[in-house]
This record gives C-alpha cells, sequence and structure tokens, in this order.
C-alpha cells in the first residue's frame, strides 16, 4: 500500500478492538521506552487490553467518539476523545484521551488526519477546548501536539509506573475564538 495515499477515518466498531489494543500496547512500547520501565512495557498485553476494550465498547453510552485510521484494508491508527475529565467528574470541555499509530506509519501523516477528525469532532459537538495529557519526557508527541495547535498550560499531573515517576503535563488548544 502506498504510504502517500491519504488514510481514511472512521468510527471504531467492536471488530477493531484486537487491532486497536494491538496498536496502543505497539504504542506505548515506541512512545515510552526509556521513559518506562522496560520490563512494565514489555509485559504489556493486547489480549488483555482487548478484552477491557470489549466490555468498554459494549456498554458505551455515546460520549466517547473512538476512531481508527485504515489504509486500505489496513487499520493503522487509533484515537479516542470525549468530555474533559477533571479528577472522576466530567466537564463541558473536550478531552483527547489517546491517539496511537502503528510505530511503521509514525511521520507519515496518519497521526495528522486522526488529529484533524478528532479536533473537527470535539467542534461538531459544541465545545470550545480540547485538554489531553502527555508525558512530560516524550518530546516526539509534545512537538506533534505543539504543531496540532496546543500548548502545555502549566498543570502537572504525577504519574507513577513500577516506582518510577512519569509525570504528565497537561496541554490545551482552543477551538473557537
Amino acid at each position: 500500500m502506498d504510504d502517500a495515499e491519504p488514510p481514511r477515518i472512521r468510527p471504531m466498531t467492536l471488530a477493531d478492538c484486537d487491532r486497536v489494543s494491538e496498536i496502543r500496547v505497539l504504542g506505548w512500547q515506541f512512545a515510552y521506552r526509556g521513559l518506562m520501565p522496560q520490563p512494565f512495557l514489555d509485559t504489556l498485553s493486547a489480549k488483555a487490553d482487548a478484552e477491557r476494550r470489549r466490555a468498554r465498547f459494549a456498554r458505551d453510552d455515546g460520549s466517547v467518539v473512538n476512531l481508527v485510521a485504515t489504509r486500505g484494508a489496513e487499520l493503522i491508527g487509533w484515537a479516542a476523545i470525549g468530555p474533559y475529565r477533571d479528577g472522576e467528574p466530567r466537564t463541558g470541555e473536550a478531552e483527547l484521551y489517546a491517539i496511537y499509530l502503528d510505530p511503521q506509519y509514525v511521520s507519515t501523516g496518519v497521526g495528522r488526519a486522526l488529529m484533524q477528525e478528532s479536533l473537527r469532532e470535539c467542534a461538531a459537538r459544541g465545545h470550545d477546548r480540547v485538554h489531553l495529557w502527555v508525558v512530560r519526557g516524550n518530546a516526539r508527541a509534545r512537538r506533534f501536539y505543539e504543531r496540532a495547535g496546543f500548548r502545555a498550560d502549566g498543570t502537572e499531573e504525577p504519574y507513577e509506573v513500577e516506582g518510577v515517576a512519569v509525570p504528565e503535563l497537561r496541554y490545551v488548544r482552543e477551538l473557537r475564538g
């Protein structure tokens, strides 16, 4: 398949859960190498993730939008957006919960296409602002988000993986005005 072919972005289906979970695990192993303990990354399970994903998908209330990117018949990326969570309570703003690609498609335009459709969906749902959280040390992701118009707002959350501090930064992008 020609990498120059633009990806097709569509809603995720139940049948996509296994591949989305595979992409999420591959994405974590790629993006967080050197930022999180390697034994933790090595033991991530796409099968276990897919079981949780199918269960969430079955009880979906429509507030979370899962999008996938495909080229031809191959599913190559995934994004999830929904209401911003300030702790547990949801607010009227949106949050990009996740955006992951099969690592072989990084820097091919697939992530940009998923981001554009995610932002379009947030605006269509009436949101004025989108938040996301990114691991502070993930320079590649931070550059990607900054090119998409997001800016760090100075909020940092502690996050720990197997005793290792992996702080996250909050980024925000205005959709209107």
